[in-house]
């Protein structure tokens, strides 16, 4: 019979079994019932749980006071703060033993540890992260492992079945089941590329690093992030497609890091109100508003006000899709770009140039949450200064705690002067026990003190 239940048609059919043996039958009129129990057979043993520890020195203000420990008999050793943390990992090398997972799931962990599903429980190396993708390598014995192949996830379609198998909460592996929501989604913060692929299949707290696959059995994404009011699964999740984790997981592999390409321009998405005042009939794109002198895209020809449309095979809809395409294209790479200028289409040859950037992380603890990066051409002029541009901070930083934002300029390190990044990198390294930073920041010097 067919009942009405919230909107959907249910078919409920009654089967004849014996009393006390109740269960489905493994046919209906000799057809198999479906089952993802043998995907799952194959799946689940590259899947892995990701245990970290991190340790922490915590020192109290009153261990700083030599009476208060003479008086307390109290040793002048600092204490260490343990925390701990669980997340996911898929092997994608049973040969050379490679792990990925989120960044987030092992940054700055002192021990990480890989348990399998078959009770074995491995040291794991660190072989790099990318923070701006939240992804990360780590490799373990390459002994009996079972790898998951991967899947182009541009082939992806919205309604398409997933799987997503994962350590939620630390309660062992799970699986749960879904479709694909949405593509392409952006806005996740802390990340400065973003793809996403949206998925209803239930991700929770550890689940982080974990698999999403297809119904071939093939890795389309790494899970990433829940959208949660609650803390909990309410049926949006994110995964990062599996085109871009092998492209950040080979640079990884390679040099430790992801080398960022550059073009050297500022766009922004193409608005009605742009396509307007550019004479063009609507549509998508990222639309040229400054060119740096000297870049790849002044040496291929391109202007301001070129729209770009589409960047080797990728299309570009937006500024995001821009910056996908241009921070993860292998540096030296020549890249065609389509653009409109003036209603009419063209085509340049572009050569991806390396950008010139540090991570403050990467370069000095004090440093953390920044993001620098040569002074924009445009900057300089408005400024007339030289130094180094800080781009990023990330809120509650040590930066950002004392005082320094985006846009400021850092033109000296410990009174010498900054006129570069490469400058930047060699005083920070060079400095002391106290990091003197000198800021330029609307037309006014500043000195900020890091310890």
């Amino acid at each position: 019979m067919i009942r009405k239940v919230l909107g959907f048609s249910v078919l409920l059919m009654a089967f004849s079994a014996p009393a006390g043996h109740a269960a489905l039958p493994a046919t209906v009129d000799g057809q198999p019932l479906p089952s993802l129990a043998p995907i799952l057979t194959e799946v689940t043993p590259s899947v892995v749980n990701i245990h970290t520890e991190t340790r922490v020195r915590v020192r109290s203000p009153l261990m700083d006071d030599p009476f208060f420990r003479r008086f307390f008999n109290v040793p002048n050793v600092p204490r260490e703060r343990v925390s701990q943390s669980l997340g996911s990992g898929v092997i994608v090398d049973a040969r050379r033993g490679y792990v990925i997972t989120n960044n987030h799931v092992i940054e700055g962990a002192d021990d990480i540890r890989v348990s399998l599903k078959d009770g074995r429980t491995l040291t794991g190396e660190l072989i790099g992260a990318d923070p701006d993708t939240d992804v990360a390598v780590i490799r373990i014995p390459s002994d009996d492992l079972s790898a998951l192949p991967l899947a182009d996830s541009n082939s992806l379609q919205v309604g398409d079945f997933v799987v997503a198998v994962g350590n939620p909460f630390g309660l062992g592996q799970t699986v749960t089941s879904g479709i694909v929501s949405a593509l392409g989604r952006v806005g996740i913060r802390g990340l400065e590329f973003q793809n996403f692929i949206q998925t209803d299949a239930s991700i929770n707290p550890g689940n982080s690093g974990g698999a999403l696959i297809n119904l071939r059995g093939e890795l389309v994404g790494i899970n990433t992030a829940i959208f949660t009011p609650s803390g909990g699964n309410v049926g949006i999740g994110f995964a990062i497609p599996s085109s871009m984790v092998n492209h950040v997981m080979q640079q990884l592999v390679e040099y430790g890091e992801v080398r960022r390409g550059w073009l050297g321009v500022e766009v922004q998405s193409l608005t009605p109100e742009l396509a307007g005042a550019f004479g063009l009939p609507g549509g998508s794109g990222a639309v040229i508003a400054e060119i740096e002198p000297g870049s790849a895209a002044d040496k291929a020809g391109l202007e301001p006000g070129d729209v770009i449309t589409r960047m080797g095979s990728e299309v570009v809809r937006s500024e995001q899709d821009f910056r996908n395409v241009e921070g993860l294209m292998p540096i030296g790479q020549r890249l065609a770009v389509d653009y409109i200028r003036e209603g009419r289409k063209g085509r340049a040859s572009v050569v991806i140039e390396a950008r010139q950037i540090v991570r403050g992380r990467n370069l000095d603890g004090r440093l953390d949450g920044g993001l620098f990066e040569a002074l924009p051409e445009r900057v300089a002029r408005q400024t007339g200064s030289q130094g180094v541009y800080l781009s990023e901070v990330e809120p509650g930083s040590n930066l950002w705690l004392e005082g320094l934002r985006p846009g400021d300029i850092v033109i000296g390190i410990d009174r010498q002067p900054v006129g570069s990044v490469a400058d930047f990198e060699q005083l920070v390294k060079k400095a002391g026990r106290r990091l003197l930073l000198q800021i330029r920041r609307d037309g006014r010097a500043y000195v900020a003190v890091l310890d």
